[in-house]
């Protein structure tokens, strides 16, 4: 059997095959690079304008945290002014009690002072219609057979305001005494009036008793509202065991210390060896002032008892 030859023919389909898929992914190859450049573009544009967003963002917030800031920091100074306001309230409001307080005080101490007032209002002093021409034991409660007066005035502020009604007040006790051999005034530190006759008596008579109370009218002499100094003074440089002596304490208020030992003290001073005689009567004048407590009235209470002496509280406003 005789072999037959084939003819080899290059340009077969495989080749065309070959062919077709090799120039298809050449086109694919230059399909697929310029996409990628268009697309390359398009994201460098997109990223340049989220950059853009980004900062924007980024502005805005740093606007909002400054402002966030500013108003956090209006916030803690309006607070701390609320504090400020809340703690200057509290102390209006205590400074308000404490007036309140002061006032309840002055009301019972003038509620007081009305009540001793009110018992005392028949031994209050009055001028006589006349003057006596004979000496009476007793005036008012008030013994009037000494031979020497002393009077000793608080001349603090308080009793400045009622100086008026004080000097009158010296001119009724020297009334109700129609004549002393003589007679002093000192203020409650131990100062005389009249300096002239500092340690001596001044002689009664109607012209030196109207000359004094002249001076009395303009007298503004230091005080520390405490009767204790005058009265020591009056004890040891004017009365005398062998004189009758009467001690008259005008004021409203004592700002001195502990009651007991200064009225112990005073006693002591005011006694003649151990049978209770006394140098002097300490009698005791109370006013009611703008300064005005219960303090001078129970100093003078217990000290005129003790020694042979009457305290009057006089009204608060008094009808002549």
């Amino acid at each position: 059997m005789k072999l037959r030859k084939r003819e080899f023919d290059i340009f077969n389909l495989s080749f065309l095959d070959v062919i077709s898929c090799g120039f298809g992914a050449v086109v694919m190859l230059v399909l697929i690079s310029k996409t990628h450049d268009d697309v390359s573009v398009t994201g460098i544009d997109e990223i340049a304008d989220l950059l853009k967003t980004v900062i924007t963002l980024e502005n805005s917030i740093s606007d909002i945290t400054k402002t966030i800031e500013i108003k956090s920091s209006s916030s803690a100074q309006v607070s701390n002014e609320r504090v400020q306001l809340k703690n200057i309230s509290a102390q209006l409001k205590n400074k308000i009690q404490e007036q309140e307080n002061k006032q309840e005080s002055l009301s019972d101490d003038l509620q007081g002072l009305e009540l001793v007032q009110s018992t005392l209002k028949r031994a209050s002093i009055t001028v006589p219609k006349k003057i006596n021409t004979t000496r009476d034991e007793e005036v008012g409660g008030i013994p009037v057979d000494s031979d020497y007066v002393i009077f000793i005035v608080d001349t603090s502020g308080s009793m400045q305001q009622i100086w008026n009604r004080v000097s009158s007040e010296i001119i009724n006790v020297l009334n109700i005494h129609p004549q002393v051999k003589g007679f002093q005034i000192l203020n409650d530190m131990g100062t005389s009036l009249v300096s002239g006759y500092d340690g001596k008596w001044m002689p009664d008579t109607p012209g030196r008793r109207k000359n004094v109370i002249n001076l009395f009218d303009n007298w503004g002499e230091l005080s520390n509202s405490s009767p204790v100094e005058g009265i020591q003074t009056a004890l040891r440089k004017y009365a005398k065991p062998n004189i009758t002596t009467s001690i008259y304490v005008f004021g409203d208020d004592y700002t001195g210390s502990s009651y007991d030992p200064i009225i112990d003290s005073i006693t002591r001073l005011n006694s003649i060896g151990t049978e209770g005689k006394k140098l002097a009567k300490i009698h005791g004048v109370g006013f009611v002032s703008a300064g005005t407590t219960d303090r001078f009235g129970i100093l003078m209470r217990e000290l005129t008892r003790q020694n042979n002496g009457t305290f009057l509280a006089l009204p608060l406003f008094q009808n002549r």
